[in-house]
């Protein structure tokens, strides 16, 4: 078993003990998996297509706190099963991958593969009893890639129970919690740890250990989370693109904690909305998600970079008002612990939506956003001076066709990072995406210098069930 597993099975064993044994029973119940549920990102609550059914009256305040999902076409028993039987509603859903990645160029580390094949599999499988008011879910994912043995591993995405009253919700096992609202990055998103072997964006994340009970009152939403076991960050093997000069070797990881993983940490967020504009306000304490490096060696003569996890407080700060076709977006935090001082960086910007582009369905957004991190040239991340510029497409069609454009530039040094994201649903089982990566321009001094040859094509092909 890989060690970063070892500690989240643990925690799953206890939170299964917990929850009482239900009869089992395996209803004609319909999950449409990539239909029922849009993620709003404003504000990280749920938005509910108006062609799909209603859901369930028990699930309505789940739906106002946006961490429940959404089951459609729930089954009320078959003949002859008595009123408890009836209750018990499970399936299972999921998604099989192909990937293929290209890279024009050999890496700057002495990669010379340009063809990088993968496959992935993440099967879902819910269950729900007691009037909708408790939910069982179980993600699985596992994902082999030919070239690139660090990302051929495995990883529970959510093993969880969730209990609904009429105020509050309380949730417990292994999940993924999103916190943020602008598009190039999420700075206040900080309870998941990054799975960068799966994207180097940071937008893939590993399942977080928790206990969570949040609360819906009048004055706002209340999520509170104790964090008892800590992820560590995954990142691309030897042979790997997108990986550093010297490769990490996780497995001499340094923690500022005597408890090293198991250091516990906390968090917590209240989320409300004025009118047109959400409001976000939260704090964490614990184990920082993002290390710094040590330089060390491997076997006594590789060099080696080694994570160093500190502990850290972030407060954060999200905002977003909606004000008729414009987006206004603000992502701020502020950060002790991780270095010799403390600093602020913040994430701030626009989209405004032409609806209804050339007398047709399709929308058009154009972004724009401004990157800062206070500690400039001594940040370790590439965006503390940077503008981000885009456009994204929304065809509205049968076929759920999107685009997204992107480009990130350095306003101190002009190196420029270009994104390209796509997708096209095929009948209703298939999906098509396509992904593009370029950088221009990146001089020696820039973090990004070592992706320099790293431009990408890729492509994957998803069937759902």
């Amino acid at each position: 078993m890989h060690a970063s597993l070892r500690g989240p099975l643990l925690f799953c064993l206890i939170v299964i003990a917990t929850i009482s044994p239900q009869p089992a029973f395996s209803s004609d119940l319909k999950l449409s998996f990539d239909r029922t549920l849009k993620t709003a990102s404003t504000t990280d609550q749920a938005v509910f297509d108006d062609s799909l059914p209603t859901p369930p009256p028990s699930l309505m305040m789940s739906e106002s706190l946006g961490h429940f999902p959404t089951l459609n076409g729930l089954s009320t028993g078959e003949p002859g099963m008595d009123e408890e039987e009836s209750d018990i509603r499970s399936e299972w859903s999921g998604h099989v991958s192909g990937e293929l990645r290209w890279f024009p160029e050999d890496g700057l580390q002495g990669q010379d593969e340009n063809l990088y094949p993968a496959f992935s599999l993440q099967a879902e499988y819910l269950r729900e009893w007691n009037d909708g008011y408790d939910q069982f879910t179980f993600t699985p994912f596992m994902r082999v890639d030919y070239h690139d043995s660090r990302r051929t591993h495995a990883d529970i995405r959510e093993l969880s129970w969730v209990h609904v009253e009429e105020n509050y919700e309380l949730r417990m096992g292994v999940r993924k919690v999103f916190w943020g609202v602008t598009e190039s990055q999420h700075l206040v998103d900080i309870i998941n740890q990054s799975d960068l072997v799966e994207s180097t964006d940071g937008e893939e994340k590993l399942g977080q250990p928790m206990f969570n009970i949040a609360f819906d009152k009048e004055w706002g939403m209340l999520d509170l989370f104790v964090l008892p076991f800590n992820r560590l960050r995954t990142y691309p093997g030897k042979d790997a693109r997108f990986r550093t000069t010297y490769w990490v070797d996780d497995k001499q990881a340094i923690f500022e904690s005597e408890l090293e993983e198991w250091q516990p940490g906390v968090a917590v967020r209240w989320m409300q909305s004025f009118g047109d504009w959400d409001v976000g306000l939260s704090h964490f304490s614990g184990m920082s998600r993002d290390p710094r490096f040590i330089v060390g060696t491997r076997h006594g003569s590789e060099t080696v970079l080694i994570p160093y996890y500190e502990r850290i407080d972030q407060t954060g700060l999200d905002i977003q008002a909606t004000l008729e076709s414009w987006l206004l977006k603000l992502e701020a935090i502020s950060r002790s612990g991780q270095g010799s001082r403390r600093y602020a960086a913040a994430t701030a910007g626009f989209e405004y939506t032409l609806v209804g582009i050339f007398e047709s369905d399709a929308d058009l957004g154009f972004i724009a956003e401004y990157l800062y991190d206070d500690r400039r040239e001594g940040a370790p991340t590439p965006f503390q001076n940077d503008l981000m510029l885009g456009m994204r497409l929304a065809m509205n069609d049968e076929q759920s066709t999107e685009a997204l454009f992107g480009v990130i530039t350095d306003l101190d040094h002009n190196a420029t990072l270009m994104n390209l994201e796509g997708s096209r649903r095929l009948g209703d089982s298939w999906k098509l995406s396509l992904e593009g990566r370029a950088l221009i321009d990146i001089s020696d001094k820039d973090p990004l210098t070592i992706w320099r040859r790293d431009q990408m094509v890729q492509l994957e092909l998803t069937r759902y069930f």
